[in-house]
C-alpha cells in the first residue's frame, strides 16, 4: 500500500476511512475550500483519538490537494495518509486546466504515481475518476480510458466518484470490459446516495469494491438506509467489498468548525453499525477490506521507472 510516508504492509492499515479529504477546492464549492494545514492537522486528530489509523484522501489533480503538507501531517498526527492521482468532473476545473493535462492525462497518472505528484511530492497511491448522472459524458470516457491505462502500467486502483451514486453498473461496462481493468482494482463511490440495492448486489457480484461514504449529510440516502444496504450485501456473501468513508468535502462539514468530520465515521457511525450488523462484520469494513481494496501490486512502467 503507498502512503504519503512511503510503501507499507496491507496489514500496517488500521483502522481505515476509505474516502475523505483533507484539502479541496473547487468552484462548485466557493467559500467552503479545505485549504488550511491547521484545521487539517486537526482533524486528523480528531480522527486518531476517535481510533482511526489511515485516511484515504480521493482528491485528485488540480483541486487544491495539499500534496507538499500531507508527509509532515501524517508524520504529526500519526494517521496514514494515502494520496490521490487522476481528474474529477469537467465542471470542478477552469477550461484552460483541463486543455494542458487533456492530451496525455495517462502520462500525469503514471507520474504522480512512480515519480511524486508535482514531480517532487509525494507519490500518489490512487486515481480517482468521476461518472455523471446515470451515464458517462465524453470528459468521463476520456478520464477513465487514461485512468485505465495509468492502471495497467503501475498497477494502481482506481476510485470512482458515482455522481449521486449512480451509473455503477455503466462504469464498470466501460472500466472493467471495455477496458480490461480487473474488478477488483475498481472502488465505487458514494453507493450510499443511491440506494439501490439490485445495484449494490449486481457491482459486488461483478467483483467490484463498493464505498458508502459521506454519513450524516440529510441530502442523502445515507444512515438511516445504510443497515439494510450493507446487510443486504453481507447476507449475499458481499461482506468482503464493502468500504466506509467519511467524505468531509466543505470546511463547515469539518468537527473542528461543528460538523461531523471525520470523527463521526468511528464515534457515531460505527457503534449505529455495529447494532445492526455485529461489530466483527464492520470491523471488517473497517480494516481488513481496505487492505486489500488498496493494497495494489506495484508494476514497472514501460519505460522502466522504479515503482517503489
Amino acid at each position: 500500500m503507498r502512503t504519503v510516508l512511503g510503501d507499507i504492509a496491507p496489514a500496517e492499515l488500521g483502522v481505515c476511512d476509505a474516502h475523505d479529504h483533507l484539502f479541496l477546492r473547487s468552484p462548485q464549492l466557493p467559500g467552503q475550500e479545505l485549504d488550511e494545514a491547521g484545521p487539517a492537522a486537526a482533524e486528523l486528530g480528531a480522527f486518531r483519538a476517535a481510533g482511526g489509523a489511515t485516511v484515504v484522501q480521493w482528491t485528485p489533480y488540480g483541486m487544491g490537494r495539499g500534496a507538499a503538507e500531507l508527509p509532515w501531517l501524517a508524520r504529526e498526527s500519526g494517521v496514514g495518509i494515502v494520496a490521490a492521482t487522476g481528474l474529477h468532473q469537467a465542471a470542478h476545473y477552469a477550461p484552460e486546466v483541463l486543455e494542458r493535462v487533456r492530451a496525455d492525462l495517462a502520462g500525469l497518472f503514471v507520474a504522480e504515481l512512480t515519480e511524486g505528484i508535482g514531480g517532487t511530492g509525494p507519490r500518489a497511491g490512487m486515481i480517482k475518476v468521476a461518472g455523471g448522472f446515470h451515464g458517462l459524458d465524453g470528459h468521463a470516457r476520456h478520464t477513465m480510458a487514461a485512468a485505465a491505462e495509468a492502471h495497467h502500467a503501475t498497477g494502481a486502483v482506481i476510485g470512482v466518484h458515482l455522481e449521486l451514486g449512480t451509473g455503477a453498473l455503466d462504469v464498470l461496462d466501460l472500466l472493467c470490459g471495455e477496458l480490461a481493468v480487473p474488478p477488483d482494482q475498481v472502488i465505487l463511490g458514494h453507493l450510499n446516495r443511491s440506494p439501490d440495492l439490485t445495484v449494490h448486489r449486481l457491482a459486488a457480484e461483478a467483483g467490484a469494491y463498493l464505498a458508502f461514504d459521506g454519513p450524516s449529510r440529510a441530502h442523502h440516502a445515507t444512515d438511516w438506509r445504510l443497515p439494510d444496504a450493507l446487510a443486504a450485501l453481507a447476507d449475499a456473501g458481499y461482506g468482503d467489498r464493502i468500504l466506509l468513508g467519511g467524505d468531509t468535502t466543505t470546511a463547515g462539514a469539518r468537527s473542528v468548525n461543528g460538523g461531523p468530520g471525520m470523527p463521526y465515521l468511528l464515534r457515531r457511525h460505527r457503534p449505529r453499525l455495529e447494532l445492526s450488523l455485529g461489530e466483527d462484520l464492520v470491523t471488517r469494513f473497517l480494516t481488513a477490506n481496505p487492505a486489500r481494496a488498496f493494497a495494489a501490486e506495484w508494476r514497472r512502467t514501460a519505460d522502466g521507472k522504479a515503482d517503489g
